[in-house]
């Protein structure tokens, strides 16, 4: 069974660990184990408002077919990378890299926990899973036992943002997924009883992941708080309550709407020839039908007027806060200067092994046992920038605050060295070419940046402007944004764990 529910948020992991931790919903990365989607500071990788953009040189389609019965080309790069736009609206991207004979296949759906409202959240996610539950040609599960018997592994998973499925396989049966694909896009089959099996394993798994996780539940706290009227404020997995009363029929509406040609991107990274890919994807894609995509309106979050706190109990044997303050997110490519800034503040702070918080706090003065630090520069609404920790034994969260406060302060005052920035640059070029090492992460760069309205085609443009950013610049956005009108603070209260309370298991199937 194929189902991964993950919100986007902020943190500070390697490309490799955030696609590994991909299948694990609704909490943070930042409480030990809760598993977000998360971002490090390469620009427009991982870790998640308007129509599909349409990048330059492209033929855009929102809600209805293009005028032309062809395949559009949209142009390519240096480095082997080629945009088509199908008739019938969707995406086709196209990244060649033939080190080996390996292609990975990925869909997306710009849908996800942003596009929900109240009385139906965790919908994106239910749909995900019922998307394994067969069509008129494949049937219950077979999806999965077909990419298997292939030699090939699959998943999927439900952000924020959006909703992604994957397959990574041999070239050769590069045609066979985009079949599989293609045929449950347009011909799924969303039976009620299946339905009812498949929400008590959604129910267990957000007890798993969220009502039985201390810090789960923190975090989702948090969120819930940070965020007045915009979406990000609801778990990507649905509150409890939405899922008790959740009907088939919202599931169905939710698959009519939105997983249509002209509201999906289809992403192909290793082994391939791109107009072999567009081929293909005329063959299979081609032929589906776009229809009109549903209004989306967006909730613009009001001003903050002061700080924000909350305590929240639960079972635990530590202490642990959390800091969260509103910061813009990456719109403009060449125009913005405080994202970039705010990336690599969060990398001075805690983004490699001797960073300052890592050393200070948990190396030389022994205050706490753990701290991490994360933004997330690309979503499609506004984003964090978090800080957590947990306090070491003789200690406070009210100390770790006031320490995590105090450093952010002294570098508003004092900056950073040229020295430091130069450590930390190094850091991303390093976390750049690790990345581009594997197929997958390839795709999931271009992906995450698409649905963020940025172009594929600024992706090393955005790993320049990192390397651009000044000490000034550091020392500005410090200054500039953390103070408490922008700040929400949550912290656990450890209460008793029953010793004789069972453990949550992983439901039957779920493969996170």
């Amino acid at each position: 069974m194929n189902h991964c529910a993950v919100l986007t948020a902020a943190g500070a992991e390697g490309a490799q660990a955030r696609i590994q931790r991909h299948c694990q919903p609704t909490s943070s990365t930042f409480p030990a184990g809760a598993g977000l989607l998360v971002r490090c500071i390469v620009p427009a990788l991982l870790l998640g408002l308007l129509p599909w953009s349409s990048p330059a040189g492209a033929q855009g389609v929102v809600g209805s077919p293009m005028p032309s019965a062809q395949t559009a080309p949209a142009g390519a790069t240096a480095h082997g990378t080629t945009e088509y736009r199908l008739s019938n609206g969707l995406r086709l991207i196209v990244k060649e890299d033939h080190r080996a004979p390996t292609v990975a296949h990925q869909i997306w759906y710009r849908v996800g926990g942003i596009d929900e409202v109240s009385g139906t959240t965790g919908v994106a996610h239910m749909l995900e899973h019922m998307m394994f539950k067969g069509t008129p040609k494949v049937g219950v599960g077979e999806f999965s036992k077909q990419v298997a018997a292939l030699g090939g592994r699959e998943n999927a998973l439900t952000n924020r943002d959006f909703t992604m499925y994957y397959q990574q396989i041999g070239k050769q049966y590069l045609p066979k997924m985009m079949e599989l694909e293609a045929d449950r896009m347009a011909n799924l089959i969303i039976k009620k009883d299946e339905f009812d099996r498949e929400m008590k394993v959604v129910m267990e798994e957000r007890r798993l992941r969220t009502d039985d996780s201390s810090r789960g539940t923190v975090y989702e706290q948090l969120l819930a708080t940070v965020y007045t009227a915009a979406a990000y404020r609801h778990p990507v997995i649905g509150w409890m309550d939405d899922l008790v009363n959740m009907r088939v029929e919202d599931v169905k509406d939710w698959y009519r709407q939105w997983y249509v040609p002209n509201n999906a991107m289809v992403i192909v990274t290793g082994d391939v020839k791109a107009e072999e890919v567009r081929a293909l994807a005329e063959r299979y894609y081609g032929k589906l039908k776009p229809r009109t995509l549903p209004l989306r309106k967006d909730q613009e979050e009001p001003e903050q007027k002061g700080i924000k706190r909350i305590w929240v109990k639960a079972p635990a044997e530590n202490q642990y806060m959390v800091m969260a303050y509103k910061v813009p997110r990456l719109r403009d490519v060449e125009k913005d200067v405080d994202p970039y800034a705010l990336e690599v503040l969060a990398a001075v702070l805690n983004g490699y092994d001797n960073a300052r918080l890592t050393r200070e706090l948990v190396r030389e003065q022994r205050l706490a046992d753990d701290v991490n630090v994360g933004y997330d520069s690309i979503n499609r609404g506004e984003s964090l920038f978090v800080l957590d920790g947990t306090p070491a034994t003789g200690h406070s969260t009210e100390e770790i605050e006031r320490s995590l406060r105090a450093e952010i302060q002294r570098i508003a005052r004092e900056g950073v060295s040229p020295e430091e920035l130069k450590r930390v640059k190094a850091q991303v070029v390093a976390g750049q070419i690790y990345k581009r090492d594997s197929v997958f992460g390839q795709g999931m760069e271009i992906g995450v940046s698409e649905v963020s309205d940025i172009s594929w085609r600024q992706i090393d443009r955005m790993l320049d402007k990192i390397k651009a950013v000044t000490p000034a610049q550091v020392q500005a956005v410090a200054s500039k944004y953390f103070n408490d009108d922008n700040l929400t603070v949550a912290t656990l209260l450890p209460q008793p764990i029953d010793p004789n309370k069972p453990k949550t298991q992983a439901p039957s199937g779920l493969r996170h």
